[in-house]
């Protein structure tokens, strides 16, 4: 699940990769627009049927979780090294969260009625329709609901932590939403790229980190620079907080 394409108005640097990028194709409006809608409409069919997943065929345990605001606008920014990532943040709190996610899912039968009645923002990568799942993430922080996203847009395949995409800090300057950037730490061993089916009782580690609020960047929220800036403290939380190595962006990619 990922958030490469949060700005469309802007082009984001992408990060050296050992293999090409799937294709990426544009959803249908329509379709992409009742997902938006009922995203998140029956969350707990998704916490109860994640629950054995999470509670009994995983070893999952929390530390920071009092980092994250009880009330009020919060996005969560976490790294992805696996596919599991974002069903254990997103019912790791108490609090209702819906997750950004790749459009692509709408494609498969099943998933495209689950995903999102479940808590998934379907996103259009390519950024056409961006904007219809930009705007329903604006008023569920309006409403002073969770968003959780990962910035870097695309698992990491080989565990570096890959530069991340301004739209996470575009959404919290819009909103005025702290940033609790979390990090998952042993998905990539109990989920290997390509395997199915996690490792039993696998080890897995949630951190969350200290809110990041908006600060000075409040006061230039519409910049460019502000958005780069939130990023980077963003990005740099995640990987104190995960121990990876951040990859730099390519010296030929555009600043987003």
């Amino acid at each position: 699940m990922n958030a490469t394409a949060m700005n469309a108005t802007s082009a984001p640097s992408r990060p050296h990769v050992t293999a090409p990028p799937a294709a990426t194709s544009t959803p249908d409006r329509e379709l992409l627009q009742c997902a938006v809608e009922s995203a998140g409409s029956r969350a707990w069919v998704g916490r109860a049927l994640s629950a054995p997943l999470r509670k009994l065929w995983l070893d999952v345990s929390h530390v920071g979780r009092e980092n994250v605001p009880a009330d009020g606008p919060v996005v969560l920014a976490a790294n992805h090294l696996a596919f599991i990532d974002s069903l254990l943040v997103m019912y790791s709190l108490d609090r209702p969260v819906s997750f950004l996610g790749k459009a692509e899912y709408l494609d498969h039968p099943i998933a495209r009625r689950l995903f999102p009645m479940t808590g998934m923002l379907p996103l259009d990568r390519t950024g056409r329709y961006a904007r219809v799942t930009m705007r329903r993430v604006q008023e569920i922080l309006a409403d002073g609901g969770v968003v959780g996203v990962h910035p870097e847009g695309t698992r990491s395949r080989d565990g570096l932590l890959n530069p991340g995409h301004n739209g996470v800090a575009q959404m919290a300057l819009q909103a005025s939403a702290p940033v609790v950037p979390v990090a998952l730490v042993g998905t990539d061993v109990v989920q290997p790229v390509g395997k199915a089916i996690p490792q039993v009782r696998g080890k897995i580690e949630i951190r969350y980190g200290a809110p990041i609020g908006m600060g000075e960047w409040a006061k230039n929220r519409r910049t460019r620079q502000a958005r780069t800036e939130l990023t980077n403290e963003v990005m740099a939380s995640i990987a104190a907080l995960s121990g990876q190595q951040r990859r730099q962006p390519s010296p030929a990619s555009p600043a987003a």
